[in-house]
């Protein structure tokens, strides 16, 4: 990132608005314990659905639970979930758009046709069945969104590839012998990682949406872990007599999305050439 990224990004003010939510929602969950006075499983039934006091900032849950305090580990384990199923999507998906794209022929139709079939197949019903097959956990929550999301990101360097593989340079490499591990990931690769940074910010909102709703139907992470899903999940008996217990984890989950999404469209107007000049603040 150079000095005319960092100008650049200033100006978008609100980009920078995304960047501060999702980093202040970072740094709140993974410095949990230096802002809660009670773990997010300590039990006190003498302070079931006490609405938010000073005590308890965002109130406590049916079980006596300290809210605030959940939601704050909830949150490491919502967003520790988008980060590892965009890492794993994005390891398939360079992998296999770099293979297709660079070697193109029948490689290229066997990865694209391959990809075709997943996207026919509809993502949400296929994320249930695997649910429903492998079991709701933390680890599984993660791989099985990681292994259904890859489709676009490899479509995306696919496409990259295919553009720069026929510069001056890459051509200059081959005639020097170079190996074509060597052309792919230190020649063609780096300069094809800009819109796969824009494309993997979106992706972590969307596998915090996932996540979440996966969560709320009881198929995501099983208490009781928290989750901001499976808070919401809880508080929805509770709705006309604990708000805290739904308004709460909503509102930390559409913070999140919007962080992200703010972000993205931020980094897409910088780094996309294609995009400069067509969106204005």
């Amino acid at each position: 990132m150079n000095r005319s990224f960092w100008l650049k990004f200033k100006q978008k003010r609100l980009a920078v608005l995304g960047a501060i939510l999702v980093a202040g929602l970072l740094g709140l969950c993974l410095l949990a314990p230096l802002f809660t006075h009670a773990g997010p499983d300590v039990q006190d039934l003498t302070l079931r659905l006490h609405a938010p006091s000073a005590s308890h900032w965002l109130g406590t849950d049916e079980f006596g639970r300290d809210v605030w305090a959940r939601m704050l580990y909830g949150g490491r384990i919502s967003l520790s979930v988008g980060l590892v199923a965009v890492a794993i999507s994005l390891v398939i998906g360079i992998i296999l758009g770099a293979i297709a794209g660079y070697f193109g022929g029948w490689v290229d139709q066997v990865i694209m046709r391959t990809v075709d079939i997943v996207l026919c197949i509809p993502t949400l019903f296929l994320i249930l069945m695997l649910v429903v097959f492998i079991g709701p956990n933390l680890f599984n929550i993660m791989v099985i969104i990681g292994l259904t999301s890859w489709t676009d990101l490899s479509r995306l360097v696919r496409a990259e590839f295919l553009t720069l593989k026929t510069r001056d340079y890459i051509l200059a490499a081959q005639s020097l012998g170079a190996k074509n591990p060597r052309i792919i990931f230190k020649h063609i690769l780096p300069n094809a990682l800009a819109p796969v940074f824009v494309s993997a910010t979106f992706g972590v909102a969307g596998a915090i949406l996932l996540e979440s709703g996966l969560s709320f139907l009881g198929l995501g992470v099983q208490p009781p872990t928290p989750s901001w899903g499976n808070i919401l999940t809880a508080g929805k008996d509770y709705i006309t007599q604990a708000w805290w217990l739904t308004l709460f984890p909503g509102l930390a989950i559409f913070v999140t999305v919007l962080g992200y999404n703010l972000l993205g469209d931020g980094l897409r107007d910088i780094l996309d050439p294609r995009l400069s000049g067509t969106h204005h603040e």
